[in-house]
């Protein structure tokens, strides 16, 4: 890896943070809370001031061409630090909130990974603050990298790389030839679909301020709501719907969206699309199932239990994490159903995060192809995804893949439960974390906090949204020793 590579990259993204963080000050001048300008100036001022002190301290970063020829190994490593930045940077405000440093960081990273597990214990806090929190979650939600691809053109030519390495997936899934016209039209489809979301909440009777930062955490499948019950706090079927309609395309792929809606204009076509198929059908079984448990264990009424149910599986499936009910008080059969539910994660190329339903689909694929095999050796079976013959190689990562996905659940689920003693704190925490979900059950569930967590524990959890969010793959290749080889 080459030093003037990353820090060129840094540098930028750091200055460009540096913007981001004004916009929390606009609203701390429009509400007069005048003692909320100063931890996002100052953050502002120290994330751009350090993005010009690289460039200016060692000037062969500041050059706009040398990062057309970046390597893979680069790219991975770019975006992993780049996030971890975010992560870091993002946290800064909440320390002048009396926040300790792995709170911050906790509540920064839930952000930014748009996990939406929180530390709050309360809600008393200024508007601008929690404005912030909705935008980490909408800037992490398509990518960082993803933005700055799309208007930057430092990262025209270096885009490919740093795209790919950013939302890796079983394939290399683009709607146009250009990567940075295929960023683009994602952020200005997410953007379009948040501004409609923010107008119906409006028209719904949702105030403007709610209106906003729930938009923000819905579009980017984060869930960090103003109000301290959710979506639940609005008592609103028509804004629960609301939320509902939008969470479930934001774990849609962006990319049939955008063919669906803007290029074909025809919604049957999502139909056509085996992951949307697949997607949509653990939807329907699953909240058919829990409306089942709702309406004759918990005494809901039909349309209440369809709603709810349905609210939920679709919330924990794209790792939303917003909440219409607390779910903690349903019954056994319908907490494991939901439990369940958090493995299946949304669709590839969307805001959600999880395994994704593409890679499920590929392994019940290979699996059945496996079978075949047994029975007749010499046939020759390809696995398919809409006709497209998926290669051994892509089939092999997928395998790899949901293998380590378990692994690092299982090893982080064990160790979270020897240190709370508490085996519900163990596997849900560190599936909602791993999956950015976001809630869990028991005491962390959607209507408490995190904060009664260790701060060990708080700090395993950190890793995990970060690890979950780039999809385990930068994370794994660094483990490897020839990765730090540093010109």
């Amino acid at each position: 890896m080459r030093l003037s590579y990353i820090l060129n990259a840094l540098s930028i993204i750091m200055m460009y943070l540096g913007v981001f963080l004004l916009l929390p000050v606009v609203v701390a001048l429009i509400c007069q809370d005048w003692f909320s300008i100063y931890p996002f100036l100052s953050a502002s001022i120290l994330s751009a001031g350090c993005g010009y002190l690289i460039r200016k301290f060692y000037p062969a970063s500041a050059s706009l061409d040398n990062l057309n020829d970046i390597k893979k190994s680069e790219a991975l490593f770019i975006v992993a630090l780049s996030w971890i930045t975010f992560g870091v940077i993002a946290a800064i405000p909440y320390l002048f909130y009396k926040f300790s440093v792995i709170d911050a960081l906790f509540e920064s990273v839930s952000g930014i990974t748009t996990t939406g597990a929180t530390i709050f214990t309360h809600f008393n806090y200024p508007k601008a603050l929690f404005f912030w929190r909705s935008l980490t979650q909408w800037l992490g939600g398509i990518g960082i990298i993803v933005l700055f691809v799309a208007v930057l053109p430092q990262f025209a030519v270096a885009g490919r790389q740093m795209f790919f390495a950013e939302t890796p997936g079983p394939t290399e899934d683009k709607f146009t030839p250009r990567v940075r016209s295929t960023a683009a039209l994602l952020w200005g489809l997410y953007l379009g679909l948040t501004v409609l979301l923010v107008v119906l909440l409006t028209l719904a009777g949702m105030p403007l301020f709610d209106a906003v930062c729930n938009s923000l955490a819905t579009l980017s499948a984060g869930g960090f709501s103003p109000n301290a019950e959710s979506i639940m706090g609005y008592r609103s079927p028509l804004i629960t719907c609301l939320i509902l309609l939008f969470m479930f395309f934001a774990g849609t792929s962006f990319n049939l969206q955008y063919m669906v809606f803007v290029k074909k204009k025809n919604p049957f076509l999502f139909f056509k699309n085996e992951e949307f198929r697949l997607y949509f059908s653990v939807v329907m079984i699953s909240s058919f199932l829990i409306a089942l448990s709702l309406y004759f264990t918990n005494n809901y009424n039909v349309f209440a239990a369809i709603r709810h149910a349905m609210f939920q599986v679709v919330s924990l499936m794209t790792s939303t994490g917003s909440a219409s009910v607390d779910f903690v008080q349903w019954s056994f059969p319908a907490k494991i159903l939901l439990f369940i539910v958090m493995f299946f994660g949304s669709c590839a190329s969307s805001a959600g995060g999880g395994i994704k339903m593409t890679r499920w689909l590929l392994v019940f694929k290979s699996m059945k192809a496996e079978l075949v095999r047994i029975l007749h050796p010499n046939a020759v079976i390809n696995v398919k995804v809409d006709d497209n013959v998926i290669s051994t190689e892509v089939l092999r990562q997928v395998i790899v893949f949901v293998i380590f996905y378990f692994v690092i659940f299982g090893l982080t689920a064990v160790i979270i439960t020897l240190i709370e003693q508490n085996y519900v704190f163990g596997l849900t925490s560190s599936i909602t974390t791993l999956g950015n979900i976001g809630p869990g059950f028991g005491a962390i569930g959607p209507m408490a906090s995190f904060d009664i967590l260790h701060s060990s524990t708080k700090f395993i959890l950190i890793v995990n949204m970060l690890v979950g969010r780039l999809e385990l793959i930068p994370f794994l290749v660094m483990t490897q020793r020839d990765f730090w080889s540093i010109k």
